[in-house]
């Protein structure tokens, strides 16, 4: 049981003894008092001055006095105003402290017996992945992570988009241009072929659009017209009807795709535990649009289309099958919805897709509801927002968008230039100064797109996120390696430090005492992060905590402090601290060095 399970409990009492009234366990809370004030815990008074007819202090003065009087957790308060201060026994955080450490699970909460999916990337196999699928990948594989840490059985999901006009307009230009270049003749990843064919062809469309329009077709016509997009057309269709040729050629240029895609994968830090393809997936769902017309959730037009409406919900009407019986996608994403539930049997289902699909997901989860699904009320669509760049300080190789793995590279290389300059790599071999490079470059480029929330349109700034002050991934991971530099020299020096009891440990220090209260609050904002999910709440948390250790390490000595018990003390707060950076960074995907 928690502090704060221990002490609401005496509120409770204290309100019924001293002012006569019951109030339930559920409408009281509290919240951490603000650094600016003593005390560990804040009750606020304003809500029940009706009940403790006194003004705000007095009342505080009386539920303060009985609380130490009832609680051997309570030593003190203060009030300010309305706001009781509760100031919580030393001996308490010592014997917390003790716990945490002695715990070989702290982090990890207790198995809860529910599944989730997590359904992450969905990339499109016309072109290689961009800034907007880094912050998709990396939200998605953090959140797999913080809800397994919460206790969930989780399956990392990647539906592929695999099949369509985008594709088809890869391969005509290909056949058209491709001169049977290969990943292997032209040295380019096998996204980035199949992307330089995406881009011809749309230079090549263009071009035909406007021979056309001097022909004199309108732009609708000509872009109707265009010999290309025929062809494009016709490919679909003949891809459709299973034809060999073009299914042959649709295997192989998706094969280059996916090899290149796992060298991305694989460079971001990021897995999947079940793989699904459009092109098995995108005839789903007229056997749900039949139950729905069957159930009264669905209904036909005069010109045979099928529909839903959602006006009872909010929403409007929303075609789920064409009057020829052709599928629009909301038809094959509840197909999917049904296949997904009968491989996994989930509790609950995420979506990371970005925020311009709202309005599907909504419509989406809706239907699903409406037909009696046993999972509709677990659907959940995980919304973020775009990542724009700074103007001018990246361009892509197609000058509009810009690439994943430029990116990442541009990242590494420059953690190289900045760590150099700092002179943070003495004694380190060829192989262990790339190494570092590569965690302090990624690590500045996960935290920086994890720490703003999901919601919200950010700005991602290069240059900003490497540095090693601040709000950063490089500050936290330094943080880290600092602290593992502290442990190898205890060890060295004989420092018994993995002993589980500070019996004789009896004060501490304002700042000892402050990171434990930090390091006591890492399991909280593991489960606030996995119900928000919001990897942004565990990042600020990580990032107070560095901060926390900072102050700690610059008031309090550790190596010439001469009781040796204290010293112990010290240097196993500093062992869980590197312990909860180490477990907290690792949920974000990001991994810390031990030396710099």
């Amino acid at each position: 049981m928690n502090l704060e399970e221990q002490i609401i409990p005496v509120i409770q009492k204290g309100f019924r003894e001293v002012f006569g009234h019951e109030v339930s366990l559920e409408e009281l809370g509290l919240q951490p008092t603000r650094k600016e004030f003593e005390g560990t815990y804040t009750f606020v008074m304003f809500p029940y001055l009706k009940v403790t007819k006194m003004a705000p202090e007095a009342s505080g003065n009386k539920l303060g006095d009985f609380l130490v009087a009832n609680s051997d957790l309570v030593t003190a308060y203060n009030v300010v105003k309305g706001f009781l201060n509760i100031s919580v026994a030393q001996a308490s955080w010592i014997q917390i402290f003790s716990d945490l450490y002695s715990n070989p699970n702290f982090g990890q909460l207790p198995a809860n017996g529910k599944k989730v999916m997590v359904e992450y990337s969905s990339p499109n196999t016309n072109k290689p992945l961009h800034l907007g699928h880094l912050r998709n990948n990396f939200l998605g594989y953090s959140i797999s992570e913080i809800l397994k840490a919460n206790g969930y059985e989780v399956t990392k999901a990647n539906l592929v988009n695999d099949r369509g006009i985008h594709i088809c307009k890869s391969m005509v230009a290909y056949q058209h241009f491709g001169n049977n270049e290969t990943p292997q003749s032209s040295g380019l990843k096998g996204d980035h072929l199949a992307g330089k064919y995406y881009v011809i062809f749309d230079k090549e469309y263009k071009k035909q659009i406007s021979e056309l329009a001097a022909q004199g077709q309108s732009e609708d016509e000509a872009k109707k017209n265009a010999p290309l997009m025929l062809e494009a057309q016709e490919m679909l269709r003949k891809w459709e009807a299973n034809d060999a040729e073009t299914v042959d050629l649709w295997k192989l240029m998706n094969g280059w795709v996916y090899e290149g895609f796992e060298a991305t994968y694989q460079k971001m830090g990021v897995n999947f535990d079940k793989y699904y393809y459009e092109s098995d997936t995108y005839l789903l769902g007229k056997d749900i649009v039949e139950e729905g017309l069957t159930k009264g959730v669905f209904f036909k037009k005069d010109n045979g289309s099928t529909w839903v409406d959602l006006s009872e919900e909010g929403l409007d009407e929303k075609l789920v099958l064409r009057g020829d019986g052709t599928s629009v996608y909301i038809t094959q994403d509840m197909g999917t919805c049904d296949l997904k539930f009968n491989d996994f049997g989930f509790d609950k289902s995420i979506y990371v897709v970005g925020n311009e699909q709202d309005y599907h997901f909504d419509v989406l989860f809706k239907i699903m509801r409406k037909l009696g699904r046993p999972y509709g009320e677990g659907l959940y669509h995980l919304s973020y927002g775009m990542v724009d760049l700074p103007t001018g300080k990246m361009k892509s190789r197609e000058g509009t968008v810009v690439d994943a793995d430029d990116l990442m590279h541009e990242m590494v290389t420059t953690a190289e230039t900045h760590t150099k300059e700092l002179g943070k790599i003495e004694g380190f071999s060829q192989q262990e100064a790339a190494e570092l490079y590569e965690t302090l470059g990624l690590g500045a480029l996960k935290y920086f797109l994890l720490k703003v929330d999901p919601k919200k349109r950010m700005l991602f700034n290069p240059q900003e996120s490497i540095e090693f002050q601040g709000n950063t991934g490089p500050f936290i991971q330094y943080s880290h390696a600092r602290i593992a530099s502290i442990l190898r020299k205890a060890e060295q020096i004989g420092v018994n430090f993995k002993t589980d009891g500070f019996e004789g440990i009896d004060k501490l220090e304002d700042a000892e005492r402050d990171l434990i209260i930090v390091l006591y609050d890492f399991e909280k904002k593991i489960k606030q992060a996995g119900e928000d999910y919001s990897p942004a709440l565990l990042a600020q948390y990580l990032f107070d905590l560095a901060k926390e250790y900072n102050r700690f390490y610059a008031e309090q000595s550790i190596f010439n402090e001469s009781d040796e018990k204290i010293q112990a003390f010290r240097v196993a707060l500093s062992a869980l601290t590197a312990k909860t950076i180490k477990g907290g960074m690792k949920l974000l995907g990001i991994n810390v060095p031990d030396r710099m």
